[in-house]
């Protein structure tokens, strides 16, 4: 588990993205927060667009940024959206962050800034892992 000062900052970290949420079709905002193991955060917000087929999750967009930015390990993950329900990540999210780190913790924030915490591993039992023999 992360420490108190960086679980904080990682959740704001995630409630400033949200604003940032390109959701014209559910205006369902959703802000992300990626720590990597060196300390520095990455966030990502959702895009929406009008194939929805190319919309992309907040927590995906976090973690393509950290990639982009050269970073492969990852600590905790702050997941904040406009929502009074905690709503955990997606099937295809929780398989792309698990990849990298399935001890990963999960912090989900509320519209109303209420908090929870889960280690990644715990909510995706029996993950696919291509086995290359």
């Amino acid at each position: 588990m992360i420490s108190k000062p960086q679980k904080n900052k990682l959740i704001n970290a995630a409630l400033k993205v949200i604003k940032n949420s390109h959701s014209p079709h559910s205006g369902f905002k959703v802000g992300s927060a990626l720590l990597s193991s060196k300390g520095k955060i990455y966030s990502g917000t959702n895009v929406e667009f009008d194939a929805f087929t190319l919309t992309v999750c907040a927590e995906r967009s976090a973690l393509f940024n950290a990639i982009s930015g050269g970073e492969k390990k990852y600590l905790a993950i702050a997941v904040a959206t406009s929502s009074k329900e905690f709503i955990y990540p997606c099937g295809l999210c929780r398989q792309a962050l698990v990849e990298f780190n399935p001890n990963l913790e999960v912090i989900l924030i509320t519209k109303d800034k209420k908090t929870k915490s889960f280690i990644l591993k715990d909510i995706i039992p029996n993950y696919f892992k291509l086995n290359t023999v």
